[in-house]
């Protein structure tokens, strides 16, 4: 026995131990979890700098002031992987849960009201569109879409996923097949000619058939189509474009211009031969192809200006400068073809643009960068509008026509984000492009504006990783992997500039600032510029024959619909009662006579 007893002993000693660590680290599970709770953010959201959620630069404008309440209080050891290790069961057994939503009437009562609501739309809206509206978000993928969601939900303090933005509230929701005539996966400028011109086209041509080839100017003149931007201005209706990218970029370009390629911004990008044959570049097309766009703001006034003309703010930036060989000075064209009794402002920055009084213009063009815009966390406040500042500033300008009018608003720079790999900029884009939604919304009524939102293409983005409710959308996965036991973000891209290896392994995330607003994502392919996906897109529609929007169509589908609803354009029968009898309705005899064709058709 006396043997047994020192034995005993450390027996006793060990399970001692083990019972105290055991207790320590319960109750710091406990309070590291009753910290992340009140917050609706898990342990390694609170790990994260304060840029993961609020954005860092560019803040003041959401709502999320410095010293707010989701800046970090744990330290950033949290993120090693033996946190990661002790404390994941924690924060999975704590994952933030709502205590309403523990209920089940509380789902009951959600499903019954938007039941409600669903049961109204048997109302059919049969008035003619005065007013169109359409929101391009460049790359917003649905993944892109719920991601969004859960980051506007997050930079108002909450876990994100319950969060409505604002095209959720559409009533009618459609897939749309996005590939080009010659591509499965499609691009920007072949996207464009479908859901503005209302043909597929091939990859890398704006405004023109698929029987134009990429770079073949002598195969453009004959096949050129023309935009909904176009038949709109025919009507009489005022026009506008507003973007986040060059105004010259492939998805405005294919509402005023017909070139066999997307990147003949200027005659300096143009090869001779195409020169030579007679093309011009998109630029000189935006000036004299339609004439009088009402509005036009973006980026791109290097592209208008002479070689080596020095830009208006970067003085000293020689990638800034002019590029056109021609010698043009498109700016002072533009002017010049405007009415002398009309009111034409053009403006380079945002305090110009906010001094307007809209109702003394009548023309605006406003380039506030020599290329593309800034992203929205990097726009400097003073001289660069928000998107949301364009669209008001545009809306009240357009309104003024008593026969409406078609905007086209597009988020441009959510692709660009993409491409590059920075989920984080591409994400707030589309929050923003969202504002806008909402903005045009609050200025317009749906008994006689058609909004379309929806988006050209999608990504190879994806976030997952079992991460639990209320994870912040740029956080690390609950979980290391089972292959390299290194943790991971939960959002991740299938290819792109983000493949690192490091001492012949995947990259440990724990080891850089992934929150950073220009952290690129883990890729499973090395490229430098991420690319598009193939699936289907959304679109969601409201106002004036937005039920026409329904089910999956091809993407060339959606401008027959707006210009049906606007009676404009080539299918104008069913408009005849509605002009006649003075009624903003299409009339009940001739709509069903029409919808036969349109379902036949696509």
């Amino acid at each position: 026995m006396a043997l047994l007893s020192p034995t005993l002993d450390m027996v006793v000693t060990a399970v001692g131990s083990l019972l105290l660590f055991m207790l320590a680290l319960g109750l710091l599970c406990f309070f590291t979890c009753r910290l992340a709770r009140p917050l609706r953010l898990h342990t390694y959201t609170l790990a994260l700098p304060y840029s993961t959620l609020s954005g860092g630069i560019n803040t003041k404008h959401k709502g999320v002031p410095h010293g707010s309440a989701i800046e970090p209080v744990l330290p950033t050891v949290l993120l090693s992987r033996l946190s990661l290790t002790l404390l994941g069961p924690c924060v999975l057994l704590y994952g933030v849960v709502n205590q309403k939503e523990k209920d089940p009437n509380y789902w009951r009562h959600q499903a019954q009201e938007t039941l409600k609501n669903a049961l109204k739309l048997q109302k059919l809206n049969t008035n003619v569109a005065k007013n169109v509206i359409m929101f391009l978000g460049d790359g917003m993928g649905v993944s892109t879409v719920t991601a969004a969601r859960i980051l506007k939900g997050q930079l108002h303090h909450n876990s994100g996923e319950e969060t409505r933005l604002e095209m959720d509230k559409f009533p009618f929701v459609a897939l749309s097949k996005t590939y080009n005539t010659n591509a499965q996966v499609p691009d920007s400028a072949g996207t464009a000619t479908a859901y503005l011109c209302g043909v597929k086209a091939n990859e890398g041509t704006v405004g023109v058939s698929a029987a134009t080839e990429r770079t073949r100017c002598n195969t453009t003149q004959g096949n050129e189509v023309t935009s909904i931007l176009r038949w709109a201005k025919d009507a009489g209706k005022s026009v506008g474009i507003v973007t986040t990218t060059r105004v010259n970029h492939a998805t405005p370009s294919a509402a005023y211009a017909h070139s066999a390629d997307r990147d003949w911004y200027s005659d300096n990008e143009m090869p001779p031969e195409a020169l030579s044959q007679g093309c011009k570049d998109i630029a000189y097309q935006l000036m004299h192809n339609i004439r009088d766009i009402d509005v036009i703001m973006g980026g791109g006034r290097k592209y208008m200006y002479p070689k080596n003309r020095t830009d208006v703010e970067y003085e000293l930036d020689e990638k800034a400068r002019g590029t056109r060989l021609d010698g043009l000075d498109l700016i002072s064209i533009w002017k010049s073809f405007k009415p002398r009794h009309k009111h034409s402002h053009y403006v380079w920055n945002r305090t110009e643009l906010l001094a307007l009084n809209p109702s003394m213009v009548d023309y605006l063009l406003g380039l506030f960068e020599p290329g593309d815009m800034q992203y929205e966390l990097n726009r400097n406040n003073l001289t660069d509008p928000s998107l949301s500042e364009m669209v008001e500033v545009a809306l009240n300008i357009l309104m003024k026509n008593p026969k409406g009018f078609f905007l086209l608003v597009e988020g441009g720079r959510i692709d660009h984000g993409h491409h590059e790999g920075k989920a984080k900029q591409a994400l707030h884009e589309a929050v923003e492009m969202d504002q806008a939604i909402g903005k045009a919304g609050a200025m317009t009524s749906q008994k006689d504006t058609l909004t379309v939102v929806t988006a050209d293409h999608s990504h190879v983005f994806t976030f997952g990783g079992y991460t639990p409710r209320g994870n912040s959308i740029f956080g690390l996965a609950p979980m290391v992997s089972d292959t390299d036991k290194k943790p991971f973000t939960a959002i991740l891209y299938g290819n792109g500039p983000g493949y690192k290896v490091v001492d012949g392994e995947r990259e440990n995330v724990s080891m850089v600032d992934y929150a950073h607003n220009n952290y690129q994502a883990q890729s499973a392919v090395p490229l430098r510029h991420e690319t598009h996906g193939g699936e289907e897109v959304a679109v969601f529609a409201k106002g004036p024959m937005a039920h026409l929007l329904h089910g999956v169509h091809e993407q060339n589908y959606i401008p027959h619909v707006m210009a049906y609803a606007a009676c404009i354009g080539a299918n104008l029968d069913h408009c005849a009662s509605a002009s006649s009898s003075s009624s903003p309705a299409l009339g009940t005899l001739l709509f069903p006579l029409v919808l036969l064709p349109l379902s036949t058709l696509f």
